[in-house]
C-alpha cells in the first residue's frame, strides 16, 4: 500500500523502500541524494500507506522504520513531501483530513486550564533540550535571515530588531508581551528601548528561566514575567507583541484572543502578531505533530485570521509574509540537534531523540514545500497612530545594530 502510494507520488528524487520481507521499490527520476528507507515490522507497509500523516512520524519514532546512513529522515521527506507540495498524499488522506477539519474546534479548545496543560506538554521539558539547539538567547520562533550566511544568533537578533522597529517605541512606554518564553524579546525591548515590560507565559519552567534572566543582567525594574494567562491580564498598554503564540490559541478562540488585544492596548497603542501561517485554504494541524508536539496547536490561514481582527476593530496597518526564513530557522536547529545527539539522548532516550528530528525535520520541509510562513500583522485602534510611511521601520533598524544599550526614560524608569 505506502508503495503504492509513493509509486503514485514520487515522480523526482531517488527513494528506495525495503519493506520487513526484503522487497525492494525504487522511485523517482534518479536524480538528488539517494535514500533508502527500511520497514522492519509486517505490515508497517499498510499503516503507512493508510495513515501517513501519523504512522511515519511513529514508525519512525519507534525504530520500524529506518534510513540508511548518510541519509537521514530529513532527506526522506524532502523527497515526499517536495513531489507532493500543497495538496494531499492521496485521496484517502484528503477524506481523513477533511474529517480532522470537521472536528478541529473540539480538538483545539483552550480555555485557561487545558492551555496550561498544553504548554506544559511541550515547553516544560528539560530546559538543557533546548540548549542543544537553540542560540544563545534563546529564541524558539523564526529568526530573520537578511543574507544568506547569516549565522543563527544574527538571524534571531535580526528578528527581535525587526518587530520592535515595526512597534516603534519609546522610553518608559508599557509593554505587554503575550507568550513571553524564556523572555529574550522583553529583555531585548527593556535594553534597546526603556520600555517597561510585562511577560506572561503559562511554563513555569520558562517563567523560572526568565525571571533569573532579568535579576542576573540588573533589569527587574524593567521587565516583570509572570506565570499568566494573558486572558487574566487587566492593565492598558502601549505596546502588545507576541511571537509565536497564535499558534497555540486554536481557531476557537480567536475571536478571544482579538477582543482581549483590543482591551489591553491603548488607545494610541500598537500591537505586533508574529505567527506561522498557511498560504493554503484553512486546515487540520498534522496528527503527529497534535498528538507529540503541540497538542491543541493550529497553523492559521490569513483568510481565518482577518475577519476577527476586523470584529474586533483591530486596524490592520502592516502585513508581512516571511517565506523560508523558518525553514532556514529549523535548518540550523536541526543541525545542531543532531551534533548534540549523545546529549538528547542522555536527558531521555532514543525514542525521544528521534521524535524531536522528525519534529524538527518535518517542519523544515513544510516550510520548503507545504506552504507554510510567517506571518507579522501591525495592528492599532487609531488609523493616525504609526508614520504613514514604512521608513522608521528600516531607519530603527539601522541605527541599533550592535551590542543592547539601556535608555531609561527622564524618571529613572
Amino acid at each position: 500500500m505506502f508503495a503504492f502510494v509513493l509509486d503514485r507520488l514520487v515522480s523526482h528524487g531517488d527513494l528506495t523502500l525495503i519493506d520487513a520481507s526484503g522487497s525492494v521499490r525504487s522511485f523517482g527520476d534518479g536524480t538528488g541524494t539517494p535514500v533508502t528507507m527500511r520497514l522492519h515490522k509486517k505490515h508497517l507497509e499498510w499503516e503507512l500507506g493508510l495513515n501517513p500523516y501519523l504512522k511515519l512520524g511513529e514508525a519512525y519514532m519507534d525504530g520500524t522504520l529506518t534510513i540508511d546512513p548518510p541519509a537521514r529522515i530529513y532527506d526522506a521527506l524532502d523527497i515526499i513531501l517536495g513531489n507532493v507540495g500543497i495538496a494531499w498524499a492521496h485521496p484517502l488522506a484528503k477524506v481523513v483530513g477533511r474529517i480532522r477539519r470537521v472536528k478541529r474546534r473540539i480538538d483545539q479548545f483552550n480555555p485557561v486550564g487545558k492551555a496550561k496543560s498544553n504548554v506544559a506538554h511541550h515547553y516544560d521539558l528539560d530546559a538543557g533540550l533546548y540548549d542543544l539547539f537553540l542560540d544563545n538567547d534563546k529564541q524558539y520562533s523564526c529568526a530573520y535571515f537578511e543574507t544568506p550566511d547569516t549565522s543563527l544568533e544574527s538571524a534571531q537578533l535580526a528578528k527581535k530588531s525587526h518587530i520592535v522597529a515595526k512597534l516603534n517605541l519609546s522610553p518608559g512606554m508599557q509593554v505587554l508581551d503575550i507568550g513571553c518564553g524564556w523572555g529574550g524579546m522583553a529583555l531585548y525591548i527593556a535594553q534597546k528601548t526603556g520600555a517597561n515590560v510585562t511577560g506572561v507565559t503559562l511554563s513555569e519552567e520558562q517563567h523560572k528561566i526568565a525571571t533569573e534572566r532579568a535579576a542576573a543582567i540588573g533589569l527587574s525594574d524593567l521587565v516583570e514575567f509572570r506565570l499568566q494567562d494573558y486572558r487574566h491580564v487587566e492593565e492598558t498598554f502601549d505596546r502588545i507583541v507576541s511571537v509565536g503564540m497564535y499558534e497555540h490559541v486554536g481557531v476557537h478562540h480567536y475571536d478571544e484572543f482579538a477582543a482581549k488585544v483590543h482591551s489591553l492596548l491603548s488607545p494610541q497603542g500598537v500591537a505586533l502578531i508574529h505567527t506561522i501561517g498557511r498560504l493554503d485554504e484553512p486546515g487540520a494541524t498534522n496528527p503527529w505533530i497534535a498528538k507529540y508536539i503541540f497538542p491543541g496547536g493550529y497553523i492559521p490561514a490569513l483568510s481565518e485570521v482577518s475577519p476577527t481582527l476586523e470584529r474586533h476593530q483591530l486596524l490592520l496597518t502592516d502585513l508581512e509574509v516571511l517565506r523560508l526564513h523558518y525553514a532556514e530557522t529549523l535548518r540550523h536547529w536541526r543541525d545542531r540537534f543532531l551534533a548534540r545527539w549523545d546529549d538528547a539522548v542522555a536527558l531521555y532516550d532514543e525514542p525521544f531523540a528521534r521524535m524531536w528530528e522528525f519534529y524538527l525535520a518535518g517542519s523544515e520541509t513544510s516550510f520548503r514545500h507545504e506552504g507554510m510562513v510567517v506571518f507579522q500583522f501591525q495592528l492599532t485602534r487609531e488609523i493616525n497612530t504609526l508614520p504613514i510611511t514604512r521608513d522608521y521601520i528600516s531607519d530603527w533598524e539601522q541605527a541599533h545594530r550592535g551590542s543592547p544599550q539601556v535608555k531609561r526614560a527622564a524618571s529613572g524608569g
